[in-house]
């Protein structure tokens, strides 16, 4: 007992045993459970941080520069300093790097670090969480690590935690949802469910509805087993969204309702208006194409492949991924077999729900999606797939050792993950061909021994614990090799992946892939627009150029007016200068209008304009209106083709 007179020393003995209780962790825990988890998370930051220099979309990296610049700029996520236009998403995960930039000074380094650390960070909750789902000690740390592993191994999660696109922030947030919506399921606490709702209502302001895919499992989750009165449920759940809906509303009201004239226009929409960008482009038109047409603006084959039940088993898509997915639909159905009540020292069954519905929600939505889709999207399944595993592999072991009924759907599992990890290693059959027969025999191997194992008493369940922990290894064999390709060489800033060239569109090695700031049409073997080159120093607009617009700026806000966010970003990278995307990122908003290019002019804003050539290529895109009046109006900038100076 503690009395006020052993109080001071107890706590000492306790302020002594912290560092100990860091690095081993609660004298419970298994004694390799902390050390083994601190050795993955030291390898997930070596894979997201390891020779960062160069990986960045540059349209993005254009913003977070502009944000270091103007705190207007950095509030509303502007592309420019000057606040022509913004970025097509919420600026919360630029706000995470322009911060960084801002304290320690911009450079690849201190906009991406914090990229690496949210990366690991989800993979801690993600053990966390699985942890605190099983109720035996044992199995939730087993569990949990390899879940971990894998989630530190996903190819997609690697190459996308080394990019500053808003996906790491989203995940991060996401996680952070679930594993307080979990702990409101364990232990019946609606502050938990409303933490949950705020993390989620963040996650919006990261990357608008594709939070939401998650609100459903949860939803359902909370239903089934939280432990309250069904009545208290629905009125916990109310409560959760009202917290949700203020959560991911106050940005885009408080814009919304800021007079345009002073802010600056919302790229990506078509009214200037958040909720029209929430609802449009990155709303209705992700799901069904741009204006409801299937394909969408972009091009939803072009990036991830044609829509459908295949979708992420393709070339594309399958080694960002698939390569765990039929072992978690064998854990999914298993733990429905079961009736989860009798998995022993299993997950709840409310972590079934919440993962299970986290990752069934994404593919279908990720799979039947006919807007643009890239592979990159697919890490938001990266934590439901960690998830599962690591679930999967101790509740089908813990059915194996049990019951000689149920001893069979361990084997099977750990067939198909190998015998699809095969598939998909020998479709780049030139790239480690050796690989793909070694992850082949190992899983036979592993298979077979399983299979005798519980035939015959000769070989022991420890020879089969063995065969598993390689099993286990040849699964997660392809995955890392792919999850190392991205520390090679440069990630494609617009485009990540990771692995080899499949033929597909885009990302790391693959050819036709849009680094950001390049013109999109020279894969195609279509010539750069007028005064755009190959190597200048903004990634399109040519030396001579460049130097020519920033002599003679003068007093005015903006460098210059081009069509497009693509020919804008790399130029404000270049020269540091606020220069107008009339188009925005596709080169179609309707952000400029003669009106007000004639108000910019006039007013001394704005010098130099160069119409046409947006994200299509070419001069047919942007406002034909405005570009017709500068032809008009303008005079032609002698020795600086495609530019005109309107205040000549």
């Amino acid at each position: 007992m503690i009395t006020t007179e052993t109080r001071p020393a107890h706590r000492a003995a306790v302020n002594r045993a912290l560092p100990a209780r860091l690095f081993l962790g609660a004298e419970k825990d298994p004694r390799w459970s902390r050390p083994a988890l601190w050795a993955v998370l030291a390898t997930a930051f070596v894979l997201y941080a390891w020779a960062l220099s160069g990986n960045a979309n540059t349209y993005y990296t254009a913003a977070i520069v502009s944000g270091t610049q103007s705190w207007k700029a950095f509030f509303f996520g502007a592309l420019d300093a000057g606040s022509f236009i913004t970025v097509d998403k919420p600026p919360l995960a630029l706000w995470v790097m322009g911060l960084s930039a801002r304290i320690f000074g911009y450079s690849t380094w201190s906009m991406l670090i914090p990229q690496a650390v949210a990366g690991v960070a989800a993979v801690g909750l993600v053990f966390s969480a699985v942890r605190r789902a099983f109720s035996g000690v044992r199995a939730g740390h087993a569990a949990a690590l390899v879940a971990a592993v894998v989630m530190t191994l996903t190819p997609i999660t690697v190459a996308i935690n080394r990019d500053n696109n808003p996906d790491t922030i989203l995940v991060l947030l996401l996680v952070l949802a679930a594993w307080f919506c979990l702990e409101s399921l364990r232990t019946g606490r609606l502050r938990s469910l409303l933490l949950a709702a705020l993390f989620v209502g963040l996650a919006f302001n990261a990357k608008m509805l594709q939070a939401y895919l998650v609100v459903p499992a949860f939803a359902v989750a909370y239903l089934a087993c939280a432990r309250v009165s069904r009545p208290k449920r629905v009125g916990h759940l109310l409560a959760a969204g009202a917290v949700l809906v203020v959560s991911s509303a106050w940005w885009m009201v408080i814009v919304d309702l800021w007079p345009a004239a002073s802010r600056p226009y919302i790229g990506g929409s078509t009214d200037n208006s958040v909720w029209d960008l929430v609802i449009g482009y990155n709303g209705l038109g992700r799901i069904f194409g741009q204006g409801g047409a299937a394909g969408g603006a972009g091009g939803g084959a072009g990036f991830g492949g044609e829509s459908g039940a295949g979708r992420l088993f393709n070339e594309i898509m399958a080694g960002q991924i698939s390569w765990l997915l039929p072992f978690c639909v064998a854990a999914l159905a298993f733990a429905v077999v079961m009736r989860l009540r009798r998995l022993g020292e299993g997950p709840s069954g409310a972590a079934w729900l919440v993962w299970g519905g986290w990752l069934v929600v994404h593919y279908v939505v990720f799979s039947f999606s006919s807007g643009t889709f890239h592979p990159y999207y697919a890490t938001a399944m990266a934590p439901a797939v960690a998830a599962l595993s690591g679930m999967g592999v101790v509740v089908m072991w813990q059915a194996y050792r049990r019951s000689r009924a149920w001893a069979w759907a361990l084997p099977l599992a750990v067939a198909a993950t190998g015998g699809w990890s095969f598939v998909v290693l020998r479709r780049t059959p030139d790239w480690a061909p050796w690989l793909a027969w070694v992850v082949l025999g190992a899983t036979l191997v592993a298979v077979a021994v399983l299979v005798l194992a519980r035939a015959r008493a000769q070989i022991t369940l420890r020879v089969a614990a063995i065969a598993l922990a390689a099993a286990v290894i040849a699964g997660l064999a392809g995955p890392a090799a792919y999850a190392v390709t991205p520390l090679q060489s440069q990630v494609n800033g617009a485009n990540p992946t990771a692995g080899p060239s499949t033929g597909g569109m885009g990302g790391f090695g693959r050819p036709g892939g849009m680094q950001g700031g390049q013109f999109p049409g020279r894969a195609n073997g279509q010539r750069p627009p007028s005064g755009f080159t190959r190597g200048g120093p903004g990634g399109g607009v040519s030396d001579s150029m460049a130097k020519y617009l920033v002599a003679n700026q003068g007093k005015a806000t903006w460098l210059v007016a081009v069509s497009s966010a693509q020919q804008a970003s790399s130029l404000i990278l270049s020269t540091r200068k606020p220069v107008i995307a009339m188009g925005g990122f596709t080169g179609s908003d309707p952000a400029m209008t003669v009106d007000r290019l004639k108000e910019l002019v006039s007013s001394g804003q704005l010098r130099y304009v160069m119409p046409g050539g947006g994200a299509g290529g070419g001069p047919g895109r942007g406002d034909p209106e405005v570009t017709s009046w500068v032809q008009e109006n303008c005079a032609a900038v002698d020795g600086q083709d495609g530019l005109y100076d309107c205040t000549a």
